[in-house]
């Protein structure tokens, strides 16, 4: 290396680390692992059970949105945070088994499955950002999470209606709108993300190769996800989603 090349370099280097300090250094660098998009381990995820872990910065504005919302006589209960890779991957694999017994065939079991499953590997609540949300303060139906119990007389109208006004002052944002041109998983009126962690994760998530993942991870019927099957799952059911939070 020529010597003026070497010390320009040098003072760009060092110029960069007077601007950035070495944290905020280190922080642009960072990239986030395979392992952490596919929810197989997660340093920054917080908490003791599957209704209260959290990536770290999520649970602080969601505590914040709980305490805002219980000003109005709202108390936030989150039903379902993280979820590991391996949870996901029984929660599949069981309804797989389910459906092809009852005499569905292996592609038709995974088209059911995703109406409202995701393919391990593929969720959301592996990144510790999302949340699936009822009102605690209401009566509790058998199944909670059904759109019906969000509007007209359901149990959680009143949370919903906050929700809709109040949610994104907390980078709380609903995932699966009701937008009827929307593709994809069905509506989800219980389901947000907590948006400056899950916009950065998700375009880092895109970059992975699904196919090869979900052969590596021997996923029950792997072999029925072919290269157009994964196309069309990750143009509908990872990307086709509120337009915040891509």
């Amino acid at each position: 290396m020529k010597r003026n090349h070497f010390l320009k370099t040098i003072g760009l280097s060092g110029l960069f680390v007077s601007i950035f300090p070495l944290k905020s250094f280190a922080s642009f660098q960072e990239k986030y692992s395979r392992n952490q998009l596919i929810g197989k381990g997660n340093p920054d995820i917080i908490g003791d059970f599957y209704t209260s872990k959290m990536h770290k910065e999520a649970k602080v504005a969601f505590l914040k949105m709980k305490s805002e919302a219980k000003k109005e006589g709202i108390n936030i209960e989150v039903v379902s945070a993280y979820r590991s890779f391996q949870k996901q991957k029984e929660i599949f694999e069981r309804k797989y088994r389910k459906f092809t017994s009852q005499g569905l065939n292996p592609s038709e079991a995974i088209i059911k499955i995703i109406e409202y499953s995701t393919i391990p590997g593929t969720s959301r609540h592996h990144w510790g950002t999302d949340i699936d949300i009822i009102d605690a303060n209401s009566p509790r139906p058998k199944n909670v999470l059904e759109e019906q119990n969000f509007y007209g007389d359901g149990p959680y109208c009143k949370l919903k209606e906050w929700l809709n006004k109040r949610s994104e002052l907390f980078d709380f944002y609903e995932v699966y709108t009701n937008n009827p041109t929307r593709k994809g998983f069905k509506y989800e009126p219980w389901h947000f993300s907590y948006a400056p962690v899950s916009k950065p994760m998700l375009q880092e998530y895109k970059k992975l190769n699904l196919k090869a993942i979900l052969k590596e991870e021997k996923v029950l019927g792997n072999e029925y996800f072919l290269e157009d099957f994964i196309q069309k799952y990750r143009t509908e059911n990872i990307l086709d989603i509120n337009p915040e939070l891509l």
